[in-house]
């Protein structure tokens, strides 16, 4: 349903100009010329526009996470399906009942399912560096060289090719297709652009598979370099060729108590999810079903005219997004981090965590301040702008706007999915979570993504943005366009699609409680559940 458009009152008598550094006339009347401040707004707006531009481009060809969460997960499922009824009857049922739970946790097949995973990414990955190479060659012919982040990307995909490439032969072997799993080794290792650990493997593994012969180091070589079920195939293939049948025995007792340990994580990481998507579908068709049977007095219609009355002018939005979200944000921090040298790369990953903690906190701090300067003429501010209270409808609107945000954002997924096969991009935050290994560290991402991130951007793009949009557009088309800026912030050219919905339920949901405690639990809901998630296929 959409809701009534925004009743907008007349602001004849606003209050005295806006002494924001950047602002420049009255709000209520036309500018009298540009002046010098207004000058400067439009050259920070278009140094802006050019870095945003650039980074939107930069991730035209650079590979989404979404590709390396398949395989986590794809290796979850591996693990899984190692587990079997090897102590006798289980507790509860028959083993065929296990059984069966089993199967339909893992699928009749799961190696071979796990196959057609890794290949569809490997091919997914093929495309992505093709475009990267077609790209070289045409900056190549005009004398250009390929940038820092799309050499550093194709060098990202050449060597996950190559790890699938050598993974794909241990599923190959372990189904009987040992010559088709020899030849994918022997051309791997005989790739130019092979890594030499890599090389190393593919040859080490050819020899225990083609002369079964096992030499001194390589146990310890494919502990090093091969891991969860794929490290176990291949060390169990050592053991049988060395004959060393008792470290064979430990070895599989040892992945069994894994495999029961990653079928959990299996339902956490699946079935929770399913279960809670399913409870959206639930409550959107109840609600649905609602509207249409009682309308204005349902919950989606309930106060279908926003209360906001705004004094400010676009020239006002303008300002707080270029100078308080996007200059400090994209601009002023990263040279200041530069000058002082804190540079990610050189840094641990604790100290990682740290500055992309105190980055955000200083990006808020910077943000807020421009909002709370540019907003400071028009105090007292009207009612209804920028509330904050705890309370049980707000909390509720949160609860059930993430229920109902599951479903659609999964559906929407799927479609970005196939629009961009893996590439556009992803934020850097989520790759470096799922390989993260410090707990300190992951507890600060957490208080990052779950609450820092929520507590701003909710101020931000639902407390100031919406309203200050839904003066010119009604509500309907500033719910829209402020879910559109939203998603446009992060950079990432395949996540528009899915932030900009998930912005509009955010918009949605806080213009139906007025409470900004609503969207900022939605939100928190949604970034801490994405982070135990990652945290829960990273382990």
């Amino acid at each position: 349903p959409r809701p009534l458009p925004v009743l907008h009152n007349d602001n004849s008598n606003n209050p005295s100009p806006c002494v924001c550094p950047f602002a420049m006339t009255d709000p209520t009347s036309p500018p009298a010329g540009p002046t010098w401040k207004r000058l400067l707004l439009v050259m920070v707006t278009a140094l802006v526009t050019l870095v945003l531009l650039q980074s939107l481009i930069n991730s035209w060809n650079q590979p989404q996470v979404a590709s390396q969460l398949e395989l986590y997960q794809t290796d979850l499922l591996l693990q899984s399906s190692a587990w079997k009824f090897n102590l006798g009857e289980p507790p509860g049922g028959s083993g065929e009942d296990w059984q069966r739970l089993r199967q339909g946790l893992l699928g009749k097949d799961p190696v071979a399912t796990a196959q057609q995973q890794y290949e569809k990414v490997q091919k997914r990955a093929s495309t992505n560096l093709g475009s990267l190479s077609s790209q070289e060659t045409i900056l190549r012919e005009a004398g250009q060289p390929l940038g820092r982040q799309q050499q550093s990307a194709a060098a990202q995909q050449r060597r996950l090719i190559d790890q699938i490439d050598l993974r794909l032969g241990l599923m190959e072997a372990y189904q009987g297709q040992v010559e088709s799993a020899l030849n994918r080794w022997r051309e791997l290792a005989n790739r130019p652009t092979t890594g030499a650990d890599l090389a190393r493997t593919a040859n080490l593994l050819t020899r225990l598979w083609q002369d079964s012969r096992a030499e001194p180091g390589d146990e310890e070589w494919l502990q090093a370099n091969l891991e969860g079920w794929f490290g176990y195939r291949a060390l169990d293939r050592l053991y049988g060729v060395a004959k060393r049948p008792e470290d064979r025995r430990r070895l599989q007792t040892q992945e069994q108590g894994i495999a029961a340990d990653r079928l959990v994580k299996v339902v956490l990481i699946s079935t929770v999810p399913a279960i809670a998507a399913l409870a959206g579908v639930v409550l959107l068709l109840g609600l649905l079903g609602q509207w249409l049977w009682q309308r204005q007095g349902s919950l989606l219609a309930e106060q279908g005219q926003a209360p906001w009355s705004i004094p400010w002018t676009g020239e006002t939005i303008w300002e707080v997004l270029v100078v308080g979200f996007f200059f400090i944000g994209q601009i002023a921090l990263p040279i200041l981090l530069a000058g002082l040298g804190l540079s990610g790369a050189d840094l641990s990953s604790r100290q990682r965590a740290f500055l992309s903690l105190g980055y955000y906190l200083l990006m808020a701090g910077g943000g807020l301040t421009v909002l709370w300067w540019c907003l400071s003429p028009y105090r007292p501010l009207p009612a209804g702008l920028f509330t904050l209270k705890p309370s049980w409808r707000g909390l509720l609107w949160g609860l059930g706007g993430y229920l109902v945000a599951l479903p659609l954002m999964f559906g929407v997924a799927l479609i970005n999915q196939q629009l961009w096969q893996g590439q556009g991009g992803s934020n850097p935050l989520l790759q470096t979570v799922l390989e993260e290994r410090d707990p300190v560290a992951l507890v600060v991402f957490f208080i990052t993504a779950a609450l820092a991130a929520p507590l701003f951007e909710e101020t931000l793009f639902r407390g100031f943005l919406l309203p200050s949009l839904s003066r010119y557009t009604g509500l309907p088309w500033a719910i829209g366009l402020s879910g559109l800026i939203f998603a446009a912030a992060h950079l990432s050219l395949s996540e528009i699609l899915p932030l900009t919905l998930l912005g509009m339920i955010l918009g949605f949901v806080y213009s139906r409680s007025y409470n900004l405690l609503s969207p900022m639990v939605l939100h928190g809901l949604w970034n801490g559940a994405t982070m135990v998630g990652l945290l829960i296929l990273g382990s």
